[in-house]
Parts: C-alpha cells; sequence; structure tokens
C-alpha cells in the first residue's frame, strides 16, 4: 500500500486502484468535496507524475483518453485547486509522493495497461443524478434522462419568450461549458439537428453563470458538464460492435466501494499461464537493467500476492 494525505486530500493506491478521499476546511476547493471519494481503477490509469519544487510539489494523475466522462468533459477547464486528480505536496513528503508514483508505474507495467489506446467505453462512473445547476439566468434540473431549464428574473426576452424547457436526453448530442466569468461563462447543450448559434445570453440551451460564487459555479458546472456526458454514446464506440476488452474485466461501482474483479466465465483457462507470462517479462525487465534488484523483487511479490 502507497499512501500519501496532504491538505487537499488523501490517494492510496493498492495494487489495483488508486483512492482519492477530498481533504476538510476551507481551503479545500468546493468541487472535490462535492465529488466526495473517487475510485480509479488501474485499468484507466495512463500515467502518473510527480512535479518536484522547492516548497511545494504535485502529484497528477493522467487518465487513457475516454476513459473517465469527468475527464472528457473537463479535460482543459480546472485551475489546479479544483482539479481532483492534481494533489499539492510539501516538500517534506515528497519521497511519499515518489513511491507512490514508482508503485503505481510498476502496477501499470505488469498488468500491461494500453496507455496510449483510447478506451471505448467508460470505466468510470458519473456523478449521481439528481442534479442542478444554478446559473445567473436560470436553473437546469437534469435526473438522468431529462433536462428542465426554467429561466429566472435575469433572462433576457429571447429566452423567457421560449418558456420553461424540457429536453429529452435522446434529444442532446453533446455538452459545452466554459468557467464562470463576467462573459460567457455556462453550459451549453448541442442540440441534434441543424441549429443556429447564438451568443449565450439569447441562447435557449444555454444556462448563464457569471462568476458571482466562481468556486461553487465551477463545481456545478463541472459536475452538469460530466453527468450529461456521462450518459450520452461514448465517443470512441464502435457502432454495432462490442466493446474491446480492457487488460481487466473491471466491475465498475459508485458510491465509494472498491473496483472488484468480475467473475471469470466458465471454461475460462487458469491464471496459471499468465502468471508465468508475466514472471518472464519482470525478470527480461530485471535482466536488461529497467528494473533494479530492489524494484524487481517489489514488483514480484506484488504480482504474486495478485494471483
Amino acid at each position: 500500500m502507497a499512501e500519501i494525505t496532504q491538505k487537499d486530500g488523501r490517494w492510496s493506491f493498492d495494487g489495483t486502484a488508486l483512492r482519492i478521499v477530498p481533504g476538510h476546511g476551507r481551503g479545500v476547493h468546493v468541487l472535490r468535496t462535492r465529488l466526495g471519494e473517487i475510485v480509479v481503477p488501474l485499468a484507466t490509469i495512463a500515467g502518473v507524475s510527480h512535479e518536484a519544487g522547492r516548497k511545494r510539489g504535485r502529484l497528477r494523475l493522467r487518465l487513457r483518453a475516454g476513459a473517465d466522462p469527468f475527464t472528457q468533459a473537463t479535460s482543459g477547464q480546472l485551475q489546479d485547486r479544483a482539479d481532483p486528480y492534481s494533489l499539492e505536496v510539501e516538500a517534506e513528503r515528497a519521497p511519499l509522493a515518489e513511491y507512490l508514483v514508482d508503485e503505481v508505474r510498476n502496477a501499470l507495467l505488469l498488468d500491461q495497461v494500453p496507455a496510449d489506446t483510447p478506451a471505448d467505453r467508460y470505466l468510470m462512473p458519473g456523478p449521481a443524478v439528481p442534479l442542478v445547476l444554478n446559473g445567473y439566468d436560470g436553473k437546469l434540473h437534469f435526473d438522468g434522462e431529462r433536462l428542465r431549464i426554467e429561466w429566472g428574473w435575469a433572462t433576457e426576452e429571447a429566452k423567457k419568450a421560449v418558456g420553461t424547457r424540457t429536453i429529452v436526453l435522446s434529444d442532446v448530442e453533446g455538452v459545452e461549458w466554459r468557467r464562470p466569468s463576467w462573459e460567457d461563462g455556462g453550459l451549453r447543450l448541442v442540440p441534434r439537428g441543424p441549429h443556429v448559434p447564438v451568443k449565450p445570453s439569447h441562447d435557449p440551451f444555454c444556462v448563464v453563470t457569471w462568476g458571482l460564487r466562481e468556486a461553487r459555479e465551477t463545481a456545478e458546472l463541472a459536475m452538469m458538464a460530466a453527468a450529461i456526458t456521462a450518459r450520452l454514446p461514448h465517443p470512441h464506440a464502435v457502432p454495432g460492435e462490442a466493446p474491446a476488452a480492457e487488460g481487466e474485466r473491471v466491475a465498475l461501482t459508485k458510491g465509494g466501494t472498491a473496483p472488484e474483479p468480475l467473475p471469470a466465465p466458465p471454461g475460462e483457462p487458469a491464471d496459471h499461464d499468465a502468471l508465468l507470462r508475466r514472471l518472464r517479462e519482470l525478470g527480461e525487465l530485471h535482466q536488461t537493467g529497467v528494473l533494479t534488484d530492489e524494484e524487481f523483487s517489489r514488483a514480484k511479490q506484488a504480482l504474486l500476492d495478485r494471483f
């Protein structure tokens, strides 16, 4: 078990999943708190790094493309303090951070996770519903199947004329959002079929946020966008074909429950051959100098324990 605890939260890795628990206190971003505990299966991880600093460093987790609806929806939009896959690390805890990085990298190597291959289905669940986005000019409600937009007192007449809207999820092609700002922050539903884009304040598919309460609005925008994304068709899915197998079959769970391997189907070969193959691969890495004696021993023991 590799574990590190900091102000923003705790990361712990047991060889099969990385568990992220948010911290407490006023300095912890509201998005981390609302997301709660996150269990990241090994099959979703593309890489992890520790950026050392004189006073503070930072752990960063990189997930496979298409593996996580939250990352799919928020990529490039979140600041470090809001990103649940980023953890500020005090300089004196740097050795713990490096150890966790080594453990994750060894496990990725052992399990041969295809880090550069996009997933053809989401390997993690999106935020639970129902959810509400409280915007400047209206509210967006989502129950998992329908989206309802209720306009407020600050709504432009072009939107008020449309009235309260109820949109079936199957009529939505995508979702776009911008961090709260005084100009064009907010969330926009992309409808199926032809449509003429207009500015957010006049778009009946858009709820505007103006950054009056930036942290709260960022949290609601990110969670709403991720919840909708998780329930739309996967961007890398192959029409008419079953999703490709992912190294390990992972049972995705919600509510902070650790993922468990699904039972092997009847008639599947025993794990003995796979164990021997992995041991041979480890031995080759050790002989060629990729793994040190200590890394080889630790990785070999982890492999034996897993099988």
